[in-house]
């Protein structure tokens, strides 16, 4: 998981993705949004990418016909 920060340098805002300095911009309500919008799009990434969960065998078993 990524982990986001901002810094203030100077008037501007710099965003962190794991301590590297990835984005400055000059509205720290800006910032707060980007981070946001990261934290979002990477947990709907998670969701996405989940491994795949299904049984090898069916969850049924397939009943056997009676004949007359």
């Amino acid at each position: 998981m990524t982990s986001y920060s901002m810094i203030k340098v100077g008037n501007d805002y710099v965003v962190q993705a794991n301590d590297k300095c990835i984005l400055k911009v000059s509205s720290r309500r800006r910032a707060a949004q980007l981070i946001s919008d990261a934290t979002d799009l990477l947990n709907a990434l998670a969701q996405v990418e989940s491994p795949d969960i299904a049984p090898e065998a069916p969850s049924l078993q397939r009943e056997t016909p009676e004949l007359p």
